[in-house]
């Protein structure tokens, strides 16, 4: 059992409010998973900056920041709690290999939009270490986490970032995850954990070579073996869909400013003007998408 949330505004005038939304959102789901907490936050900045999230783990961020000086034109480092957003206008082609040759630091995620915190501990500790209400963005994604498939890790925690400005965050458990781990290996995919959910994004990246979001998450309902609700987020907006069985729960709150995802209504229920939203669930086996 995990909780799993998610926002996208379809006007502007909450972009400021989404990490303050986010954050009651997550800290009401820490029922449902009290092992960690992790978001990923989008917006809507426009120019040719590469964002790189990173957890330092044990590393400082003095002996870091010096090393990748020598290494990456970046401009700029900046530090929240034992995570870094490394901004640079150099390509992930050269800044990935430089990120994995280090065995001590963990590479969460990378593009134009998305930034990534995830970490083990309880949501609310968590929400308070990043301090999530200060973000602001276009949409958003969290998730809280009671572990099942792996331990309890920072590399164990959602969301799952597989490919640029991509994540995933999921409630459920894949039984052929193994299997289709092997198989994405084979055609270059890396992962860093043991966790089912990122195989999941691994396979959502590979179909997205080809495809679009939408057309992935179908295509994933004949190869993905198990039960599941999936958030699946993109720079330009997101796309939820449960599995045919259906057995893990989800509620859609959509008003004509913003749409909200959760795994049960009272995540949501601080959100402006939601007792006149349309509120309803996804039905099994049918995507659901917003933004391009």
């Amino acid at each position: 059992m995990c909780g799993i949330v998610g926002i996208y505004l379809k006007s502007k005038k909450f972009e400021k409010s989404l990490g303050g939304m986010l954050s009651k959102m997550l800290v009401s789901m820490e029922s449902r998973g009290p092992d960690s907490a992790g978001f990923a936050i989008y917006n809507s900045d426009k120019n040719k900056i590469y964002k790189y999230s990173i957890c330092l783990n044990e590393m400082s961020f003095e002996k870091f920041k010096k090393e990748i000086k020598k290494k990456v034109k970046f401009s700029s480092v900046e530090k929240n709690s034992d995570h870094i957003i490394l901004k640079s206008i150099e390509k992930p082609n050269k800044i990935l290999p430089i990120l994995e040759s280090y065995e001590k630091i963990s590479l969460v995620g990378y593009g134009k939009s998305i930034e990534i915190f995830k970490q083990v501990g309880s949501p609310s500790n968590v929400v308070k270490k990043f301090n999530l209400a200060n973000f602001s963005g276009t949409h958003a994604i969290g998730h809280t986490r009671m572990a099942t498939e792996s331990a309890i890790t920072t590399n164990g925690s959602h969301p799952y970032s597989t490919g640029e400005d991509e994540c995933l965050v999921h409630n459920g458990s894949l039984s052929n995850h193994n299997n289709l781990r092997r198989k994405l290996k084979k055609n270059g995919s890396k992962f860093n954990s043991e966790n089912d959910t990122e195989v999941a994004a691994g396979y959502i990246s590979d179909s997205l070579k080809n495809r679009n979001l939408k057309q992935t998450l179908k295509k994933g309902l004949n190869e993905l073996d198990g039960f599941y609700t999936f958030i699946a987020g993109t720079h330009s907006g997101f796309a939820v869909l449960r599995d045919e069985i259906a057995c893990k729960p989800a509620v859609i709150a959509e008003t004509k400013d913003y749409v909200a995802i959760c795994s049960e209504f009272q995540a949501m229920a601080h959100m402006p003007n939601v007792n006149n939203a349309k509120i309803f669930e996804p039905e099994p086996g049918i995507v659901y998408s917003w933004g391009k």
